[in-house]
């Protein structure tokens, strides 16, 4: 007897698309990359920008070959949430987008391909989407791997338009529009000794403060841990220890703040955190048990984000 048909999708039916769906997920997930910027000082300042910064702009580090032929700024978001435009002026400045309407599986090789195309385009030119070349340009074979970002934080997207420009009343009212949803963010200036990327931001009843940290993962849970264990979890006096999220292969903890106070009176405390935070990141990965219980909490707490 030949075999039954029954269990075989019919082309063109719901459970076939939802079959072609599953497997282009699985071959999505299957090409992504888990640490993008991996191999960059700018890491974690980067990861922020791309998953929860709302407003910021800087001029990339670019190297040699590069820099040589157009200057380029990385903004949060551009107009469109497209990938890369030119801005037209003397000399046009090329401009590309951390926070972008289509993601692929390589985030950092995209955007090495936007920067690229900014060199190449004419004023005026966007790229609404970018999809990276299977061993095409790395990110560190176009951003000098040594420099970290030198970032300004907007509360407002009136860096949209170049400065003298009256927008026409479509732009203004987008401009207008997406600054509605714009929280007031700042990052926190801890010295060129600080390690990862300690950003601010009030969410209205709270304020946050979310640090991306290089570590690996199980190390640096481990310190957050014995900090826990021993009640030095926290930015000091009406801060909480809110859990963490994972995103682009590290681990970002997440502090609960008192929002009536301002962004810079976090820095002292913060600061006095990461002295803690070294101490115990040099302690091991050894812990006691009482250290082991905190460290099973703090994962039931942890989110992956992607």
């Amino acid at each position: 007897m030949g075999k039954s048909k029954r269990n075989s999708p019919k082309p063109g039916g719901n459970r076939a698309q939802r079959l072609a769906e599953r497997k282009a997920a699985l071959e999505q997930a299957a090409r992504t990359v888990t640490r993008p910027f991996e191999g960059l000082a700018a890491e974690c300042d980067l990861v922020a920008l791309r998953e929860f910064v709302p407003s910021a702009t800087g001029a990339l580090p670019l190297v040699a070959s590069v820099a040589a032929e157009r200057e380029v700024v990385l903004g949060t978001v551009l107009p469109g949430a497209v990938a890369a435009l030119v801005r037209a002026g003397e000399p046009p400045v090329g401009y590309v987008g951390a926070q972008t309407q289509f993601a692929g599986a390589d985030p950092g090789a995209d955007l090495a391909a936007a920067i690229l195309w900014t060199q190449s385009a004419e004023p005026g030119d966007s790229l609404n989407s970018v999809e990276s070349i299977a061993g095409g340009p790395k990110l560190t074979d176009v951003l000098d791997p040594a420099a970290r970002l030198e970032l300004t934080v907007h509360q407002d997207f009136d860096w949209w338009v170049p400065e003298g420009v009256t927008p026409d009343p479509q732009v203004a009212a987008t401009i207008e529009q997406a600054k509605q949803a714009v929280m007031p963010s700042a990052r926190l200036a801890l010295g060129a000794d600080s390690i990862g990327a300690a950003w601010w931001v009030d969410a209205g009843e709270k304020a946050h403060v979310r640090w991306v940290r290089p570590e690996d993962e199980d190390v640096l849970m481990a310190a957050l841990a014995r900090l826990h264990a021993a009640g030095g979890l926290h930015l000091g006096e009406g801060s909480r220890f809110a859990g963490s999220f994972r995103t682009h292969g590290l681990l970002v903890p997440v502090f609960d703040l008192d929002p009536e106070q301002h962004p810079s009176e976090w820095e002292k405390p913060a600061a006095e955190f990461e002295a803690r935070l070294s101490e115990a990141l040099a302690a091991g990965t050894e812990l006691t048990a009482a250290e082991r219980r905190s460290r099973d909490g703090l994962r039931s707490r942890q989110v992956t984000l992607r």
